[in-house]
């Protein structure tokens, strides 16, 4: 899997795409405590397109040498101008930039991410057609890449979560406990997985405290299941169980203080769930995949609780580059919303586990 590495900085104006970027619940999610960062003066937008060739590779550009973090790879675009709507500024950009004519489609994420001086929100479309022939109109060098090869491209913090939006699942399910029956247990899971859940956290904590041998029996169970789909499976909190099924990991924000350095190998994935900016931070220095950040809504658990909120939320995906999964109240039809804010897409209990 490989970590999220922030890289701080951007670009000056003029330079491909125009940033006007300065140089420089519990373990299943989070708390609705989030310390939130407070927010800078300014606000850049700008807009950036998913364009692909016949053989279906996303093209990038370079940032030229002598700029702000010259030899960068991104999607291309630029800077919104005043009254201008997203569809006209990214349609123009790309004429622009590549002298390509585009026909501008669905929306795919809008990244908030802060700089130094300012926060930026990056709002990516998918394009829907282009006529024409690409070129760097302004000395930047051009690069098809195959979907699955972009994360071993070097990027801005707000390029890299287009990436796992075009690449990673958009639905993280969090397993409930078991209860008495397993095989009911495992039967919903595989319902679950038929019906398209992709990202799996198998997370038992009464069960995993009141009987570990069982437990395991059934982790490795629900493992072997995951394979069979094509799934990705990750243990929550116990380290020694991932290892030893070979599946990834997803942490408690209590693990992250204790750990100095990523506890699994590259391929395997891990993640962790995150309260505040801090939390954020050390999920991503420690080599952390992607994040869990909520509550968002109150949820039938914890109908007191309000929950954060989308901007909330937003808020603290400014300060990292990683991945993050919105948990609490949500279900697939807030990934709109989700993706909206910045969010990876949602993660959920209910919502996502067959009744």
């Amino acid at each position: 899997m490989g970590s999220w590495a922030e890289q701080p900085g951007g670009r000056s104006a003029g330079e491909g795409r125009r940033d006007g970027v300065g140089p420089a619940d519990a373990d299943a999610g989070a708390s609705a405590d989030a310390e939130v960062p407070r927010p800078r003066s300014r606000v850049v937008e700008v807009v950036a397109g998913v364009i692909r060739d016949a053989r279906g590779r996303v093209l990038l550009t370079r940032r030229t040498e002598g700029r702000d973090l010259a030899g960068l790879w991104e999607f291309p675009g630029g800077k919104r101008e005043p009254g201008e709507t997203p569809e006209a500024a990214l349609s123009r950009e790309l004429h622009e930039e590549l002298g390509i004519d585009s026909e501008i489609g669905a929306e795919l994420i809008r990244v908030p991410q802060i700089y130094p001086d300012k926060r930026l929100v990056l709002d990516v479309r998918e394009v829907r057609a282009w006529r024409g022939s690409a070129r760097g109109r302004e000395g930047q060098a051009l690069a098809w890449v195959p979907p699955h090869k972009l994360a071993s491209y070097a990027m801005p913090p707000a390029d890299r979560p287009v990436v796992a939006a075009l690449e990673q699942p958009d639905r993280y399910l969090v397993t409930p406990e078991p209860g008495d029956d397993d095989e009911a247990w495992l039967a919903a899971l595989s319902a679950a997985l038929a019906a398209g859940v992709k990202r799996v956290q198998l997370r038992a904590p009464a069960l995993s405290a009141a009987d570990p041998a069982r437990w395991h029996r059934l982790a490795a169970a629900a493992a072997k299941r995951g394979r069979a789909a094509k799934a990705e499976l990750l243990i929550n909190a116990d380290l020694a169980l991932a290892r030893e099924l070979g599946v990834g990991a997803h942490l408690r924000a209590a693990q992250l203080r204790g750990l100095s350095e990523r506890p699994l190998p590259a391929e395997l994935p891990l993640a962790a769930s995150c309260h505040d900016a801090r939390e954020l931070q050390a999920a991503q220095a420690l080599g952390c995949d992607f994040a869990v950040v909520g509550s968002i809504k109150p949820t039938p658990s914890h109908p007191s609780v309000l929950g954060i909120g989308w901007e909330a939320f937003a808020a603290l995906r400014e300060s990292v580059s990683l991945p993050i999964y919105a948990i609490g109240g949500l279900g697939a039809q807030d990934l709109a919303d989700a993706r909206r804010h910045g969010a990876q897409g949602v993660a959920a209990i209910r919502s996502l586990w067959p009744v």
